[in-house]
């Protein structure tokens, strides 16, 4: 198994993306922390599944948009043991509105949850990886940290920031042997796109898929697959990268040159 022996923490696992990535983690032989901060249930469920499969989990309710969400986390994971070796920066918040209805407290959520929480829990967890003998760090970003999405400005502008924090990271973390890279999905089914006005209802699901080069949306499972590959050794010299999986959907420039361009 790639991860046996090696404890992961998986920020904001409850459910969706995080989920899958705990459970994947734990295929591989990983004993994982779920993180949540508001809804117990879907953690404890995962962490069920997670034992399910004969690995060890911790439940650990923690706001990793604060310092002390941050100090909770980590110290709960040493007490029960003893450190981590991967961390999984996936838990995200957003204040979901146009340019001109954003406010200054929904810019300061954001940044603290999305972008603040990667550098000071990579801070955290750095020495604990390094006397480990290394570590791993994926931070999960957006395509729209780089595309214009409807009422995505400031979780854009996290997702943007929080891929200059992975690049620094990867850098300055190489001496104590930790690597740290990112993901990018494109439109993945989970219950966050209820957070979308633009993106509610099965058919506007159905529009991404066709407009979607491989044929279909997503999958969490797609994600926790390319996140598994980044912690392994295969993939040791792959460095502050952001690997965009979606399915091809960012490269026609439909609306500019056609719909079928």
């Amino acid at each position: 198994m790639l991860f046996e022996n090696k404890i992961a923490i998986v920020t904001g696992s409850g459910r969706g993306i995080g989920r899958a990535i705990a459970l994947k983690l734990a295929g591989e032989g990983a004993d994982v922390v779920v993180n949540f901060f508001r809804n117990r249930a879907p953690a404890e469920a995962t962490a069920e599944a997670i034992r399910a499969l004969g690995r060890r989990a911790l439940v650990v309710k923690a706001d990793m948009g604060t310092p002390e969400g941050i100090e909770a986390l980590f110290a709960e994971t040493e007490r029960e043991f003893g450190g981590a070796d991967i961390l999984i920066n996936n838990a995200a918040s957003g204040y979901n509105r146009p340019v001109m209805e954003q406010k200054i407290k929904g810019w300061d959520w954001t940044m603290n949850i999305n972008a603040r929480a990667a550098l000071f829990a990579a801070q955290r967890a750095a020495p604990g990886m390094a006397a480990r003998g290394g570590g791993r760090i994926i931070n999960l970003t957006s395509p729209g940290s780089f595309r214009v999405l409807p009422e995505y400005v400031v979780v854009g502008a996290s997702k943007a920031a929080l891929e200059a924090v992975t690049r620094y990271l990867a850098v300055e973390l190489a001496p104590m042997k930790i690597v740290v890279n990112a993901v990018s999905p494109g439109v993945v089914a989970t219950d966050a796109l209820k957070h979308f006005a633009t993106m509610r209802g099965g058919d506007v699901l159905e529009r991404a898929a066709r407009a979607t080069p491989a044929g279909r949306l997503v999958t969490p499972e797609d994600v926790a697959s390319v996140v598994a590959f980044l912690c392994s050794p295969a993939a040791e010299m792959i460095r502050g990268q952001v690997i965009l999986i979606d399915g091809g959907a960012t490269l026609p420039m439909q609306g500019v040159l056609g719909e079928e361009s």
